[in-house]
């Protein structure tokens, strides 16, 4: 590969090989950008190290470039700066070395060479450079045969393993996720030494551990990512709930299936459909309450009466240990985890309008996301029982569509209003409003009137009647 070609391609590179020369420091590209160039995977990401001052390179470039949309951005504290230029963000630091005490992840930094950055880089395929210098403009550094380990597709440290996560026990999770994002094998001593060293997993922030699990979720094949935590221990530290849906229990010789890995497939069939992190998560989570619920019964075998209603209200606790978002997002999985049985039924029986028309309100805008979910979670070792299923899937989703076009039930709102209610009968905020208002919209799902106030109204009016309240119109004036 001619790396000397590929850096003249981008002024980028000749920007920065200008105000490297004119400060009289050595300057390298390194990291990811290389790694991805040999990969050919797309990056905007590119990192600079200089043997000097990374924040009075970048300075200088920014000015050399002579552009007013140059972003320069100084953080003093770190020794580090940024600049973004078009679609670039170019991260300059100056060659650092590095000391750990073993409370912490938070390392003692002093100045370093070349040489020393990259011995504290996390894999060897992240510790590669090519020169940005006049004397070998275009050559690749890599002391630990990075470029190897990228034909032999292999995660490994450059250094001894132990050592490499014991001074940022983050990389454990991060061997994980390149691993999963690549479809590389983590090489043997490096897998071993994930086990010896997952106990130190506890010093890192959740915020960083859980960054570092959704971009494996976000991989191709995230069950590949979950396997490998499983096998060296870090899932049972992390995310413990997972973990107990794994195993099989029999009785009378009656078994059920491993949810652990049921869920697993669920997870990539989902993956294959969308890119929606959330959608991803709603499958990880959908069965999590199978344990809490498993029951024998000598008839029906094993059940899981509940799950999904049980599942739904894990779902804000893991998200908050997690330290995932408790916005939509949250209520958006916890939805799709209390739904997820429920077109899954239709598709067994004679479907109803009525069943359509709840299903249609209850899912409302998160119909798609729902039955992506349910699509995926039809998992059998029997191929004719799975394509079986999804065409009555095919069946439920056409029929959805055709109460939706008629009824208009995905963004369902009753005309007949509390406000309606209380100036109709002459009351305020009471019991009865919400009775009224209940009757009105499971009369509206059963198909028994109109969502109209042609339709609504009479129908209002002899709820409220039920209730002994009288409409203002016929109300004795005093």
């Amino acid at each position: 590969m001619n790396y000397k070609e590929i850096l003249d391609s981008n002024p980028i590179f000749n920007l920065v090989a200008q105000a490297a020369q004119q400060l009289k420091v050595e300057t390298y590209v390194v990291g990811g950008f290389v790694r991805d160039i040999i990969l050919n995977r797309p990056s905007k990401d590119i990192d600079v190290v200089c043997v000097g001052s990374g924040i009075a390179l970048a300075e200088l470039v920014a000015q050399k470039s002579g552009r007013e949309d140059t972003h320069l951005s100084v953080f003093k504290n770190f020794g580090t700066a940024m600049i973004r230029l078009d679609d670039w963000e170019v991260e300059f630091v100056g060659a650092r070395k590095e000391s750990y005490r073993s409370d912490s992840r938070k390392p003692i930094v002093e100045d370093g060479t070349l040489e020393d950055d990259q011995n504290r880089r996390d894999f060897t395929i992240n510790a590669m450079a090519i020169s940005l210098n006049a004397a070998n403009y275009g050559e690749l550094i890599d002391p630990f045969n990075g470029l190897g380990d990228i034909k032999r597709k292999l995660i490994k440290t450059p250094l001894e393993p132990g050592i490499t996560f014991s001074d940022d026990p983050l990389r454990m999770m991060r061997a994980i996720r390149f691993a999963t994002q690549l479809n590389f094998d983590i090489d043997p001593d490096t897998f071993f030494a994930l086990g010896d060293m997952k106990e130190r997993i506890d010093i890192i922030s959740r915020e960083r551990i859980t960054e570092e699990l959704n971009k494996i979720i976000l991989s191709s094949v995230p069950s590949y990512g979950f396997k490998l935590m499983d096998s060296c221990g870090l899932l049972e530290l992390i995310f413990p709930e997972f973990c107990n849906l794994k195993g099989i229990e029999t009785e009378e010789g009656k078994g059920h299936k491993d949810n652990f890995y049921h869920t697993l497939q669920v997870l990539d069939n989902a993956s294959r459909k969308t890119n929606d992190l959330w959608t991803r998560w709603a499958a990880i989570l959908h069965d999590i309450a199978k344990p809490a619920t498993k029951r024998f019964d000598k008839k029906k075998g094993w059940t899981f009466h509940g799950h999904e209603d049980a599942g739904a209200k894990m779902v804000a606790p893991i998200f908050t240990k997690m330290r995932l978002p408790l916005n939509e997002k949250m209520r958006y999985v916890r939805k799709l985890v209390r739904l997820h049985l429920r077109p899954i039924a239709l598709s067994k029986e004679t479907i109803t309008e009525s069943a359509l028309r709840r299903l249609l309100f209850e899912a409302g805008e998160d119909l798609e996301g729902l039955m992506i979910l349910c699509r995926a979670d039809i998992t059998s070792k029997n191929g004719d029982k799975v394509k079986r299923y999804l065409r009555n899937f095919d069946i439920v989703e056409q029929r959805l569509k055709e109460v939706e076009e008629n009824d208009k039930l995905r963004k369902f709102q009753p005309v007949i209003t509390g406000e309606l209610i209380m100036e109709t009968f002459g009351i305020g905020p009471s019991k009865e409003v919400g009775l009224i208002k209940i009757a009105v919209r499971e009369a509206i799902l059963e198909g028994q009137i109109l969502n109209t106030l042609e339709s609504g109204i009479p129908f209002m009016l002899e709820e409220g009647q039920k209730l002994g309240l009288v409409p203002v119109t016929l109300q004795e004036k005093p």
